[in-house]
Protein backbone atom coordinates (compact mmCIF):
# COMPACT_ATOMS: atom_id res chain seq x y z
CA UNK A 1 0.00 0.00 0.00
CA UNK A 2 1.38 3.48 -0.81
CA UNK A 3 1.61 5.98 1.85
CA UNK A 4 -0.45 8.84 1.46
CA UNK A 5 2.05 10.96 2.85
CA UNK A 6 4.64 9.39 0.53
CA UNK A 7 2.19 10.21 -2.28
CA UNK A 8 1.43 14.18 -1.19
CA UNK A 9 5.24 14.58 -0.46
CA UNK A 10 5.99 13.27 -3.92
CA UNK A 11 3.48 15.36 -6.20
CA UNK A 12 4.64 18.70 -4.11
CA UNK A 13 8.28 18.24 -4.73
CA UNK A 14 7.31 16.92 -8.56
CA UNK A 15 5.27 20.46 -8.52
CA UNK A 16 7.93 22.39 -7.24
CA UNK A 17 10.86 20.51 -9.27
CA UNK A 18 8.93 21.42 -12.01
CA UNK A 19 7.54 25.15 -11.23
CA UNK A 20 11.32 25.69 -10.85
CA UNK A 21 12.61 24.21 -14.12
CA UNK A 22 10.19 25.96 -16.07
CA UNK A 23 10.86 29.12 -14.21
CA UNK A 24 14.59 27.92 -14.82
CA UNK A 25 14.50 27.93 -18.26
CA UNK A 26 12.38 31.01 -19.11
CA UNK A 27 15.30 32.89 -16.36
CA UNK A 28 18.04 31.66 -18.56
CA UNK A 29 16.46 32.43 -22.17
CA UNK A 30 15.10 36.16 -20.80
CA UNK A 31 18.56 36.80 -18.66
CA UNK A 32 20.69 35.78 -21.54
CA UNK A 33 18.94 37.98 -24.56
CA UNK A 34 18.80 40.95 -21.67
CA UNK A 35 22.61 40.62 -21.22
CA UNK A 36 23.56 40.53 -24.68
CA UNK A 37 20.73 42.98 -25.57
CA UNK A 38 21.73 45.49 -22.98
CA UNK A 39 25.58 45.05 -23.61
CA UNK A 40 25.16 45.64 -27.64
CA UNK A 41 22.58 49.05 -26.77
CA UNK A 42 26.10 50.01 -24.41
CA UNK A 43 28.05 49.27 -27.03
CA UNK A 44 26.67 50.64 -29.64
CA UNK A 45 25.91 53.88 -27.96
CA UNK A 46 29.30 54.47 -27.16
CA UNK A 47 29.92 53.51 -30.71
CA UNK A 48 27.99 56.52 -31.83
CA UNK A 49 29.87 58.28 -29.06
CA UNK A 50 33.07 58.21 -30.66
CA UNK A 51 31.73 58.56 -34.69
CA UNK A 52 29.69 61.60 -33.78
CA UNK A 53 33.01 62.86 -32.04
CA UNK A 54 35.24 61.97 -34.46
CA UNK A 55 33.25 62.85 -37.25
CA UNK A 56 33.30 66.22 -35.04
CA UNK A 57 37.04 66.33 -34.72
CA UNK A 58 37.68 65.59 -38.12
CA UNK A 59 35.28 68.43 -39.22
CA UNK A 60 37.23 71.13 -37.25
CA UNK A 61 40.94 69.96 -38.91
CA UNK A 62 42.11 67.53 -36.38
CA UNK A 63 42.78 64.32 -36.80
CA UNK A 64 43.13 60.84 -34.86
CA UNK A 65 46.75 62.13 -33.65
CA UNK A 66 45.31 64.79 -31.58
CA UNK A 67 45.88 64.30 -28.13
CA UNK A 68 42.57 65.45 -26.56
CA UNK A 69 40.61 62.88 -28.97
CA UNK A 70 42.99 60.05 -28.30
CA UNK A 71 42.05 61.12 -24.23
CA UNK A 72 38.79 60.63 -24.92
CA UNK A 73 38.59 57.39 -26.20
CA UNK A 74 40.70 55.84 -24.70
CA UNK A 75 38.71 57.24 -21.45
CA UNK A 76 35.78 55.32 -23.20
CA UNK A 77 37.58 52.10 -23.90
CA UNK A 78 38.68 52.05 -20.42
CA UNK A 79 35.03 52.87 -18.26
CA UNK A 80 33.45 50.53 -20.51
CA UNK A 81 36.08 47.40 -20.49
CA UNK A 82 36.00 48.06 -24.79
CA UNK A 83 38.19 48.03 -27.61
CA UNK A 84 37.95 50.57 -30.18
CA UNK A 85 39.01 50.76 -33.68
CA UNK A 86 38.72 53.63 -35.92
CA UNK A 87 39.36 52.95 -39.57
CA UNK A 88 39.44 54.20 -43.31
CA UNK A 89 36.48 53.92 -45.59
CA UNK A 90 38.43 50.76 -46.90
CA UNK A 91 38.88 49.04 -43.85
CA UNK A 92 42.78 50.53 -43.24
CA UNK A 93 43.53 50.65 -39.71
CA UNK A 94 44.28 54.26 -38.50
CA UNK A 95 43.46 53.75 -34.76
CA UNK A 96 42.79 51.34 -32.05
CA UNK A 97 43.06 51.76 -27.80
CA UNK A 98 42.38 48.92 -25.90
CA UNK A 99 41.21 49.62 -22.83
CA UNK A 100 43.23 52.37 -22.09
CA UNK A 101 46.58 51.44 -24.07
CA UNK A 102 46.67 53.23 -27.50
CA UNK A 103 48.19 51.42 -30.29
CA UNK A 104 49.79 53.67 -33.37
CA UNK A 105 48.17 51.64 -36.40
CA UNK A 106 48.74 54.59 -38.30
CA UNK A 107 50.37 53.77 -41.58
CA UNK A 108 51.23 50.26 -40.84
CA UNK A 109 48.45 48.80 -44.13
CA UNK A 110 46.68 46.90 -41.29
CA UNK A 111 42.91 46.00 -42.64
CA UNK A 112 39.60 44.58 -41.41
CA UNK A 113 37.36 41.90 -42.85
CA UNK A 114 36.03 43.97 -46.38
CA UNK A 115 32.50 41.82 -45.33
CA UNK A 116 32.45 43.94 -42.03
CA UNK A 117 33.12 47.08 -43.72
CA UNK A 118 31.19 46.56 -46.96
CA UNK A 119 28.10 45.48 -43.95
CA UNK A 120 28.88 49.13 -42.01
CA UNK A 121 28.93 51.07 -45.31
CA UNK A 122 26.16 49.42 -46.70
CA UNK A 123 23.27 48.55 -43.61
CA UNK A 124 24.61 51.24 -41.69
CA UNK A 125 26.07 49.34 -39.17
CA UNK A 126 27.44 46.19 -37.85
CA UNK A 127 26.73 43.85 -34.63
CA UNK A 128 28.17 40.12 -34.37
CA UNK A 129 30.73 38.07 -33.34
CA UNK A 130 33.92 38.56 -34.97
CA UNK A 131 37.57 38.63 -35.09
CA UNK A 132 38.11 41.07 -37.46
CA UNK A 133 40.38 38.84 -39.60
CA UNK A 134 42.89 37.56 -37.16
CA UNK A 135 43.33 40.79 -35.03
CA UNK A 136 42.08 39.00 -32.28
CA UNK A 137 42.78 35.74 -31.13
CA UNK A 138 39.39 34.86 -30.51
CA UNK A 139 35.90 36.14 -31.25
CA UNK A 140 34.67 38.66 -29.76
CA UNK A 141 31.61 41.12 -29.86
CA UNK A 142 31.61 43.49 -32.29
CA UNK A 143 29.47 47.29 -32.88
CA UNK A 144 30.33 48.89 -35.77
CA UNK A 145 28.96 52.71 -36.93
CA UNK A 146 30.24 54.89 -39.66
CA UNK A 147 32.04 58.28 -39.39
CA UNK A 148 29.74 60.93 -41.45
CA UNK A 149 31.00 64.54 -41.88
CA UNK A 150 28.53 67.21 -43.35
CA UNK A 151 30.11 69.38 -45.91
CA UNK A 152 27.82 72.51 -46.84
CA UNK A 153 24.84 69.96 -47.78
CA UNK A 154 26.47 66.86 -48.04
CA UNK A 155 27.41 63.97 -45.75
CA UNK A 156 29.67 61.63 -46.79
CA UNK A 157 31.46 58.78 -45.00
CA UNK A 158 35.07 59.61 -43.77
CA UNK A 159 35.96 56.28 -41.86
CA UNK A 160 34.56 53.42 -39.51
CA UNK A 161 34.05 53.54 -35.97
CA UNK A 162 34.56 49.61 -34.10
CA UNK A 163 33.82 48.82 -30.33
CA UNK A 164 34.72 45.07 -29.47
CA UNK A 165 34.63 43.86 -26.24
CA UNK A 166 35.47 39.94 -24.89
CA UNK A 167 32.55 38.00 -25.16
CA UNK A 168 33.59 36.53 -21.84
CA UNK A 169 32.59 39.46 -20.16
CA UNK A 170 29.29 38.98 -21.03
CA UNK A 171 28.67 35.45 -20.23
CA UNK A 172 30.63 36.51 -16.90
CA UNK A 173 27.87 38.66 -16.47
CA UNK A 174 25.53 36.65 -17.60
CA UNK A 175 26.86 33.70 -15.11
CA UNK A 176 27.02 35.76 -12.22
CA UNK A 177 22.87 36.62 -12.52
CA UNK A 178 22.63 32.52 -13.19
CA UNK A 179 24.61 31.68 -10.15
CA UNK A 180 22.34 33.99 -7.80
CA UNK A 181 19.34 32.16 -9.30
CA UNK A 182 20.88 28.78 -8.89
CA UNK A 183 21.54 29.53 -5.69
CA UNK A 184 18.44 31.18 -4.43
CA UNK A 185 16.70 28.42 -6.38
CA UNK A 186 18.23 25.61 -4.28
CA UNK A 187 17.57 26.69 -1.04
CA UNK A 188 13.78 27.88 -1.75
CA UNK A 189 13.97 24.36 -3.21
CA UNK A 190 15.54 22.87 0.37
CA UNK A 191 13.07 25.04 2.52
CA UNK A 192 10.06 23.82 0.04
CA UNK A 193 10.88 20.39 0.84
CA UNK A 194 11.29 20.36 4.47
CA UNK A 195 7.93 22.88 4.47
CA UNK A 196 6.40 20.25 2.07
CA UNK A 197 7.07 17.36 4.34
CA UNK A 198 6.53 19.02 7.99
CA UNK A 199 2.96 19.84 6.19
CA UNK A 200 2.32 16.35 4.80
CA UNK A 201 3.09 14.75 8.26
CA UNK A 202 1.04 17.35 9.95
CA UNK A 203 -1.75 16.42 7.27
CA UNK A 204 -1.26 12.71 7.28
CA UNK A 205 -0.88 12.03 11.00
CA UNK A 206 -4.49 12.60 12.09
CA UNK A 207 -5.49 9.97 9.68
CA UNK A 208 -3.70 7.28 10.84
CA UNK A 209 -4.11 7.75 14.34
CA UNK A 210 -7.94 7.66 13.24
CA UNK A 211 -7.05 4.32 11.19
CA UNK A 212 -5.28 3.28 14.75
CA UNK A 213 -8.61 4.18 16.27
CA UNK A 214 -10.41 2.62 14.37
CA UNK A 215 -8.49 -0.56 14.36
CA UNK A 216 -9.26 -0.21 18.46
CA UNK A 217 -12.79 0.12 18.40
CA UNK A 218 -13.00 -3.31 16.25
CA UNK A 219 -11.44 -4.73 19.16
CA UNK A 220 -14.21 -2.87 21.66
CA UNK A 221 -11.96 -0.57 23.23
CA UNK A 222 -13.61 3.22 22.67
CA UNK A 223 -11.62 4.70 24.24
CA UNK A 224 -9.11 6.26 21.51
CA UNK A 225 -9.38 9.75 20.67
CA UNK A 226 -7.44 11.68 17.76
CA UNK A 227 -5.43 14.69 19.04
CA UNK A 228 -5.00 17.27 16.42
CA UNK A 229 -4.26 19.98 18.27
CA UNK A 230 -5.28 23.49 17.75
CA UNK A 231 -5.80 22.83 13.89
CA UNK A 232 -8.45 24.80 12.37
CA UNK A 233 -8.56 23.48 9.18
CA UNK A 234 -10.44 20.80 7.48
CA UNK A 235 -8.05 18.47 9.35
CA UNK A 236 -8.70 19.72 12.60
CA UNK A 237 -12.65 20.03 11.78
CA UNK A 238 -12.45 16.12 10.74
CA UNK A 239 -10.60 15.00 14.07
CA UNK A 240 -13.18 16.68 15.97
CA UNK A 241 -15.64 15.29 14.22
CA UNK A 242 -14.43 11.80 14.63
CA UNK A 243 -13.79 12.28 18.10
CA UNK A 244 -17.19 13.66 18.50
CA UNK A 245 -18.52 9.76 16.60
CA UNK A 246 -16.37 8.18 18.72
CA UNK A 247 -17.78 9.81 22.41
CA UNK A 248 -20.91 8.58 20.56
CA UNK A 249 -19.86 5.37 19.74
CA UNK A 250 -18.43 5.05 23.21
CA UNK A 251 -21.97 6.42 24.71
CA UNK A 252 -24.32 3.65 22.79
CA UNK A 253 -21.86 1.19 23.80
CA UNK A 254 -22.19 2.42 27.25
CA UNK A 255 -26.33 2.16 26.78
CA UNK A 256 -25.61 -0.94 25.19
CA UNK A 257 -23.95 -2.75 27.98
CA UNK A 258 -26.47 -1.10 30.40
CA UNK A 259 -29.38 -2.46 28.39
CA UNK A 260 -27.83 -5.80 28.50
CA UNK A 261 -27.74 -5.58 32.55
CA UNK A 262 -31.04 -3.90 32.51
CA UNK A 263 -32.68 -6.74 30.43
CA UNK A 264 -30.86 -9.74 32.40
CA UNK A 265 -31.96 -8.27 36.06
CA UNK A 266 -35.74 -7.55 34.62
CA UNK A 267 -35.77 -11.42 32.82
CA UNK A 268 -33.71 -12.74 35.96
CA UNK A 269 -36.38 -11.88 38.49
CA UNK A 270 -39.02 -13.12 37.34
CA UNK A 271 -37.96 -16.34 35.54
CA UNK A 272 -36.07 -16.99 39.20
CA UNK A 273 -39.70 -16.62 40.82
CA UNK A 274 -41.56 -18.80 38.29
CA UNK A 275 -39.07 -21.22 38.04
CA UNK A 276 -38.52 -21.20 42.30
CA UNK A 277 -42.31 -21.69 42.52
CA UNK A 278 -42.67 -24.23 40.07
CA UNK A 279 -40.11 -26.37 41.21
CA UNK A 280 -41.18 -26.07 44.96
CA UNK A 281 -44.66 -27.25 43.60
CA UNK A 282 -43.31 -30.35 41.77
CA UNK A 283 -41.14 -31.67 44.41
CA UNK A 284 -43.93 -31.12 47.30
CA UNK A 285 -41.60 -28.14 49.32
CA UNK A 286 -45.26 -26.23 48.90
CA UNK A 287 -48.26 -27.32 50.67
CA UNK A 288 -51.06 -28.52 48.17
CA UNK A 289 -53.36 -25.75 50.04
CA UNK A 290 -50.85 -23.10 48.81
CA UNK A 291 -50.20 -23.77 45.29
CA UNK A 292 -52.73 -21.90 44.35
CA UNK A 293 -51.71 -18.44 45.80
CA UNK A 294 -48.27 -19.59 44.48
CA UNK A 295 -49.43 -19.98 40.83
CA UNK A 296 -51.37 -17.05 40.75
CA UNK A 297 -47.87 -15.59 41.29
CA UNK A 298 -46.66 -17.65 38.69
CA UNK A 299 -49.07 -16.43 35.91
CA UNK A 300 -48.86 -12.10 37.03
CA UNK A 301 -44.96 -13.11 36.75
CA UNK A 302 -45.43 -14.55 33.14
CA UNK A 303 -48.12 -11.93 31.90
CA UNK A 304 -44.98 -9.29 33.41
CA UNK A 305 -42.72 -11.16 31.12
CA UNK A 306 -45.10 -11.02 28.12
CA UNK A 307 -45.61 -7.37 28.84
CA UNK A 308 -41.91 -7.03 29.10
CA UNK A 309 -41.26 -9.02 25.41
CA UNK A 310 -44.20 -6.61 23.71
CA UNK A 311 -42.72 -3.30 24.98
CA UNK A 312 -39.20 -4.77 23.67
CA UNK A 313 -40.91 -5.44 20.55
CA UNK A 314 -42.81 -2.19 19.75
CA UNK A 315 -38.96 -0.41 20.48
CA UNK A 316 -37.14 -2.88 17.97
CA UNK A 317 -40.05 -1.81 15.76
CA UNK A 318 -39.35 1.62 16.41
CA UNK A 319 -35.55 1.75 16.31
CA UNK A 320 -35.48 -0.35 12.93
CA UNK A 321 -34.14 1.70 10.26
CA UNK A 322 -37.19 0.68 7.62
CA UNK A 323 -39.54 2.62 9.95
CA UNK A 324 -40.88 5.32 8.15
CA UNK A 325 -43.65 7.09 10.32
CA UNK A 326 -46.92 7.65 8.57
CA UNK A 327 -48.21 11.35 8.07
CA UNK A 328 -51.30 12.24 8.63
CA UNK A 329 -53.90 14.40 9.74
CA UNK A 330 -55.61 13.57 12.81
CA UNK A 331 -57.83 14.96 15.53
CA UNK A 332 -55.08 15.31 19.18
CA UNK A 333 -58.08 15.99 21.11
CA UNK A 334 -59.94 13.20 19.97
CA UNK A 335 -57.18 10.92 20.50
CA UNK A 336 -56.65 12.13 24.50
CA UNK A 337 -60.53 11.56 24.70
CA UNK A 338 -60.38 8.00 23.67
CA UNK A 339 -57.34 7.34 25.41
CA UNK A 340 -58.74 8.60 28.87
CA UNK A 341 -62.17 6.67 28.10
CA UNK A 342 -59.74 3.38 27.81
CA UNK A 343 -58.15 3.87 30.88
CA UNK A 344 -61.61 4.54 33.24
CA UNK A 345 -60.99 1.78 34.93
CA UNK A 346 -57.39 1.89 36.07
CA UNK A 347 -58.56 6.02 36.80
CA UNK A 348 -62.05 4.40 39.39
CA UNK A 349 -59.89 2.13 40.88
CA UNK A 350 -57.38 4.90 42.38
CA UNK A 351 -60.51 7.10 42.64
CA UNK A 352 -58.55 9.55 40.86
CA UNK A 353 -60.19 13.43 39.65
CA UNK A 354 -59.63 14.08 36.31
CA UNK A 355 -58.90 17.59 35.07
CA UNK A 356 -59.36 17.49 31.39
CA UNK A 357 -58.99 20.83 29.59
CA UNK A 358 -60.21 19.75 26.39
CA UNK A 359 -60.61 22.13 23.15
CA UNK A 360 -64.54 21.63 22.27
CA UNK A 361 -63.53 21.83 18.86
CA UNK A 362 -61.37 19.62 16.69
CA UNK A 363 -57.70 20.33 17.24
CA UNK A 364 -55.85 18.85 13.55
CA UNK A 365 -52.15 17.82 13.46
CA UNK A 366 -49.90 15.86 11.41
CA UNK A 367 -48.12 12.42 12.25
CA UNK A 368 -49.31 8.87 12.84
CA UNK A 369 -52.61 8.22 14.53
CA UNK A 370 -51.42 5.17 16.19
CA UNK A 371 -47.98 5.78 17.42
CA UNK A 372 -49.82 9.50 19.08
CA UNK A 373 -52.43 7.30 20.98
CA UNK A 374 -49.29 4.86 22.46
CA UNK A 375 -47.67 8.46 23.63
CA UNK A 376 -51.00 9.57 25.36
CA UNK A 377 -51.45 6.25 26.73
CA UNK A 378 -48.21 5.72 28.17
CA UNK A 379 -48.09 9.05 29.63
CA UNK A 380 -51.84 9.03 30.88
CA UNK A 381 -50.99 5.37 32.35
CA UNK A 382 -47.73 6.38 34.04
CA UNK A 383 -49.53 9.35 35.66
CA UNK A 384 -52.34 6.95 37.15
CA UNK A 385 -49.78 5.34 38.47
CA UNK A 386 -48.05 7.33 40.30
CA UNK A 387 -51.18 9.00 41.79
CA UNK A 388 -52.08 8.97 44.77
CA UNK A 389 -55.23 7.53 46.07
CA UNK A 390 -57.83 10.48 45.51
CA UNK A 391 -55.80 12.61 43.97
CA UNK A 392 -55.60 14.43 40.49
CA UNK A 393 -55.09 13.88 37.35
CA UNK A 394 -55.05 16.47 34.39
CA UNK A 395 -54.85 16.61 30.37
CA UNK A 396 -54.71 19.66 28.59
CA UNK A 397 -54.48 20.67 24.84
CA UNK A 398 -53.67 24.05 23.70
CA UNK A 399 -52.64 25.66 20.36
CA UNK A 400 -49.43 28.11 20.41
CA UNK A 401 -47.95 29.32 17.00
CA UNK A 402 -47.53 26.35 14.83
CA UNK A 403 -47.33 23.94 17.28
CA UNK A 404 -50.23 21.51 19.23
CA UNK A 405 -49.21 21.28 23.20
CA UNK A 406 -50.45 18.20 24.98
CA UNK A 407 -49.67 18.25 28.73
CA UNK A 408 -50.44 15.37 31.17
CA UNK A 409 -49.69 16.02 34.72
CA UNK A 410 -50.43 14.56 38.09
CA UNK A 411 -49.64 14.72 41.86
CA UNK A 412 -47.86 13.22 43.93
CA UNK A 413 -44.25 12.78 45.30
CA UNK A 414 -41.98 15.55 43.50
CA UNK A 415 -39.50 13.90 41.66
CA UNK A 416 -35.58 15.17 42.20
CA UNK A 417 -34.23 17.48 39.23
CA UNK A 418 -31.06 15.49 38.54
CA UNK A 419 -33.41 12.51 38.32
CA UNK A 420 -35.51 14.55 35.58
CA UNK A 421 -33.57 13.80 32.76
CA UNK A 422 -33.00 10.15 33.22
CA UNK A 423 -36.50 9.74 33.45
CA UNK A 424 -36.80 8.79 29.66
CA UNK A 425 -33.54 6.51 29.76
CA UNK A 426 -34.74 2.84 29.07
CA UNK A 427 -35.96 1.19 32.00
CA UNK A 428 -35.27 3.17 34.03
CA UNK A 429 -37.62 3.68 37.14
CA UNK A 430 -38.64 6.85 39.52
CA UNK A 431 -37.28 5.72 43.30
CA UNK A 432 -37.39 1.76 42.77
CA UNK A 433 -37.46 1.42 46.60
CA UNK A 434 -40.90 3.37 46.66
CA UNK A 435 -42.42 2.97 43.90
CA UNK A 436 -45.94 1.48 43.40
CA UNK A 437 -45.25 0.50 39.81
CA UNK A 438 -44.29 -2.96 40.87
CA UNK A 439 -45.31 -4.70 37.53
CA UNK A 440 -43.65 -1.70 35.09
CA UNK A 441 -40.74 -2.44 33.35
CA UNK A 442 -39.45 1.19 32.66
CA UNK A 443 -39.82 1.34 29.02
CA UNK A 444 -43.27 3.49 28.65
CA UNK A 445 -41.62 6.78 28.83
CA UNK A 446 -38.19 5.37 26.89
CA UNK A 447 -41.24 4.74 23.82
CA UNK A 448 -42.53 8.00 23.84
CA UNK A 449 -39.57 9.79 23.78
CA UNK A 450 -38.54 7.42 20.28
CA UNK A 451 -41.95 8.04 19.10
CA UNK A 452 -41.64 12.26 19.50
CA UNK A 453 -38.49 11.57 17.91
CA UNK A 454 -39.27 9.88 14.60
CA UNK A 455 -41.86 12.93 14.47
CA UNK A 456 -39.27 15.33 15.07
CA UNK A 457 -41.36 16.78 18.37
CA UNK A 458 -40.04 17.68 22.00
CA UNK A 459 -41.41 16.55 24.96
CA UNK A 460 -40.55 18.36 28.59
CA UNK A 461 -40.94 17.76 32.17
CA UNK A 462 -41.01 19.38 35.35
CA UNK A 463 -41.69 18.39 39.18
CA UNK A 464 -42.42 20.41 41.69
CA UNK A 465 -44.59 21.18 44.75
CA UNK A 466 -46.12 17.65 44.67
CA UNK A 467 -46.66 18.02 40.86
CA UNK A 468 -45.74 16.33 37.89
CA UNK A 469 -46.15 17.41 34.11
CA UNK A 470 -45.44 16.26 30.84
CA UNK A 471 -45.41 18.77 27.79
CA UNK A 472 -45.32 17.79 24.55
CA UNK A 473 -45.79 19.24 20.73
CA UNK A 474 -46.97 18.31 17.26
CA UNK A 475 -47.02 20.50 14.35
CA UNK A 476 -50.54 21.72 13.52
CA UNK A 477 -52.19 20.60 9.92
Amino acid sequence: MKSLYRRQLAMTAGLILLSFLLLGIAFVMLSYRYTITERREAMERNANYISRYTSAMLSSGRDVRDEFFQVYVSSIAQITDSYVLLSETDGEIVYGSDSGVTYPYLGQGQYLPEDTVQAVLQNGSYTGMNNLGGLYGENRYVVGLPIKITMGEQTAVSGLVFVATDASSIMEMWWALANIFFFTAVVVLILAFITSSITSLRMTQPLKDMADAVRKFGHGDFGARVDAGNRSDEIGELADAFNTMADSLAKSEAKRSEFVANISHELKTPMTTIAGFADGILDGTIPPEQERDYLQVISAETRRLSRLVRKMLDLSRLQSTENVTAQEQFDVVEIMARVLVSLEPKITARNLDVDAQLPEEPLMVWGDPDAITQVCYNLLDNAIKFSPEGGTLGAAISAKGSKAQVTVRNQGETIPAEELPLLFDRFHKSDRSRSVDRDGVGLGLYIVKTILGTHKENITVASEDGVTEFVFTLTLA
